[in-house]
């Protein structure tokens, strides 16, 4: 095991898996609360990248985490405003803003398709500054990581469990009946679009300064990733209560990196993660299928098994 799987590797999934599981979470409220297919995750994702590394580049690297937040807010917004007010099916919507998103990341970046950060300092090195010379030196890259998506996930529990977290929620369940409430649900459409946007931006803007690189492609496929990462630790997390699933997103990004860093020490060519990726959002997504149908076959065993033994019984008893 310590020979296929090294502390570098597990560390390094464990880092990627919290930096990840902010996009995951964004979809969580999005896809699970809201019942929303936001297919503009891949293009805000690179926004928060592209404008968190901009004002990182300007040696702002804490403000650069609001600034890529604010900006994942206005994505959120547009593609709420087009499914509220302009009467736009919400997956129409997300590719809209995703394919308007490549331009606006262009331009952020200052009409480059790349930016490196390795002349300047992030937060990464501040922190890991901070820790050297003590027993966690090495390790301030997975501190910082699960310390921001960790706060992200208490803020949105809390978040839910205000008035307008259990609105949202409701428009999640039933938009008629939250409308009959004299709820607009076009207002909370809204304001959890914005919220998702924001983290899933928060994601970009910290992977830009993990890696100290940004590219306008980063985040090609980027729903699909988040979507298997959801689903998995929705899945691991099935038998756990309301608060406890919240951290579903977070263990399934992680289980989903490590599953990838799986691949990659088995030497399977690049091209192939993408197949990788598909094949564990379809195994995620059909699992509670495939739980039930075996618990079916289980009970159709089960069933055969005793007519069987009704069967030998009356037999001997005729005998």
């Amino acid at each position: 095991m310590s020979s296929f799987l090294t502390l570098a590797i597990v560390q390094n999934a464990l880092e990627l898996g919290f930096v990840y599981a902010l996009v995951a979470l964004a979809l969580y409220l999005s896809y699970s609360v809201l019942n929303i297919a936001d297919l503009s995750t891949d293009g805000c994702f690179v926004l928060g990248c592209a404008v968190g590394a901009t004002v990182a580049l300007a040696g702002h690297p804490v403000l650069a985490l609001f600034a890529a937040m604010g900006a994942g807010v206005v994505s959120g917004f547009v593609t709420a405003f087009l499914q509220t007010r302009l009467g736009v099916q919400s997956i129409l919507a997300g590719i809209i803003v995703n394919t308007g998103l490549y331009t606006v990341n262009i331009a952020a970046m200052g009409f480059s398709s790349n930016l490196n950060l390795f002349t300047v300092d992030t937060l990464f090195t501040r922190f890991a500054a901070l820790l050297r010379g003590t027993p966690l030196e090495g390790w301030g890259g997975l501190i910082l990581a699960a310390g921001i998506t960790l706060l992200a996930t208490l803020a949105l529990r809390l978040f839910l469990g205000t008035r307008l977290g259990l609105s949202i929620r409701a428009t999640g369940d039933n938009a008629d009946m939250v409308r009959s409430s004299s709820i607009n649900p076009a207002f909370t459409i809204t304001v959890g679009l914005c919220i998702s946007g924001a983290l899933t931006a928060l994601s970009g803007a910290v992977l830009a300064q993990y890696q100290k690189t940004c590219d306008v492609n980063l985040g090609t496929g980027m729903v699909t990733i988040a979507l298997a990462s959801l689903i998995i630790g929705e899945t691991l997390l099935s038998w756990a209560g309301p608060r406890a699933r919240m951290l579903a997103p977070v263990v399934g990004s992680v289980v989903y990196r490590f599953i990838m860093a799986i691949a990659l020490r088995l030497n399977l060519p690049a091209e192939c993660l993408k197949l990788v990726s598909a094949i564990i959002v379809a195994v995620a997504i059909a699992a509670p299928r495939l739980r039930q149908l075996a618990a079916l076959q289980k009970r159709k065993m089960a069933a055969a098994g005793a007519r069987r033994a009704r069967a030998a019984k009356g037999g001997d008893a005729g005998c």
